[in-house]
C-alpha cells in the first residue's frame, strides 16, 4: 500500500546542513494501523510531510499502491492526495463557515462528484462514527472529539489508499482521544481503511498494530503487538525513556 525507499532530507541554515532524515525505508500494508514514534527532533512530522509530497525530500522514493508518488508533478499530486491520500490533523482543519455534513463533503465536492453519491457516503460515515445527530451543526458547536471524529470521516470520502494523521490526539482530553482512536478501529474493521499515524501519544500507539520508532532521522526499531495493549504501552514507554524520548501516561 504504501513503500518508503532510503528517503533523505535536509535543511540547509546559511552555510550549516542539517540531515532530518537519512536512508529511512519502511512500508504499511493494506488494512495496517501504523504509527511513528519518537523524540522531539527525531523527523517524525518531516517523515509524513515527505509522504504527503508537501515539502520535497533530497533522494529516494515514496510508493503508493504501484504509482510513485514522488516524481509527479504538482496538478498530478494535487489529484493524488484529494482522492488517492486522507488528512487528520492536530487542529482539524475544518471550516468554521460549513456545517460538519458540508466539512465532510469537501473532498467530493472538490472532485465534483454527484451531490446524491457524497450525501449518501457523509451519512453513512457519520453514522458509523456516532456523529449523525451534529451534521447540521457548525464546527464551533462540537467538541474537539467530535471534530476530530469529523475530520477522520473526512479523510474517508473518497476511499482513499491511505490516512495520514499528523497527531491526531494531540490536541485532545483522555476521553475524547479515545473517541478518536475508537473512529479509527472501526474504520480499520468495518472499511478496511489503511491508517499511517505520528502521535508522541504511548496510549494512542497502543492501539495500532505496529510502531516505527524514530531516532536522529533514522529507524531506530519497530515493535509489533503481540501482548495486550497494556503491555504494548509498557514496551512503548519503555523504548521512549531509553530515547530520553515523550513519556506520556494512560
Amino acid at each position: 500500500m504504501l513503500k518508503v525507499e532510503k528517503l533523505n532530507k535536509s535543511y540547509t541554515n546559511g552555510v550549516n546542513t542539517y540531515p532530518v532524515l537519512k536512508d529511512v525505508s519502511l512500508h504499511v500494508n493494506k488494512g495496517e494501523f501504523v504509527a511513528v514514534m519518537g523524540p522531539s527532533g527525531s523527523g517524525k512530522t518531516t517523515l509524513l510531510n515527505c509522504i504527503s509530497c508537501f515539502i520535497p525530500h533530497d533522494s529516494g522514493s515514496i510508493h503508493l499502491g504501484d504509482m510513485d508518488i514522488s516524481s509527479l508533478d504538482e496538478r498530478r499530486l494535487a489529484h493524488v492526495r484529494n482522492e488517492k491520500l486522507g488528512f487528520v490533523f492536530q487542529d482539524f482543519m475544518l471550516l468554521d463557515g460549513l456545517t460538519v455534513r458540508e466539512n465532510i463533503c469537501l473532498p467530493q465536492i472538490i472532485a465534483k462528484k454527484p451531490i446524491a453519491q457524497m450525501e449518501a457516503k457523509s451519512e453513512k460515515l457519520c453514522g458509523l462514527f456516532g456523529i449523525k445527530k451534529l451534521m447540521d451543526k457548525y464546527p464551533a458547536e462540537i467538541s474537539g472529539g467530535e471534530k476530530q471524529r469529523t475530520a477522520v470521516a473526512r479523510a474517508l470520502m473518497n476511499n482513499p489508499y491511505i490516512i495520514l494523521a499528523d497527531e491526531p490526539t494531540g490536541n485532545l482530553d483522555s476521553r475524547s482521544c479515545k473517541a478518536v482512536i475508537d473512529a479509527f478501529l472501526q474504520a480499520k474493521e468495518q472499511i478496511g481503511a489503511t491508517i499511517f499515524m505520528v502521535t508522541h501519544d504511548s496510549f494512542a500507539a497502543s492501539f495500532c498494530d505496529r510502531v516505527v520508532v524514530l531516532k536522529d532521522g533514522n529507524i531506530h526499531q519497530e515493535v509489533k503487538k503481540t501482548g495486550t495493549r497494556r503491555e504494548f504501552m509498557d514496551d512503548l514507554l519503555d523504548i521512549l525513556r531509553e530515547l530520553g524520548g515523550d513519556e506520556d501516561n494512560e
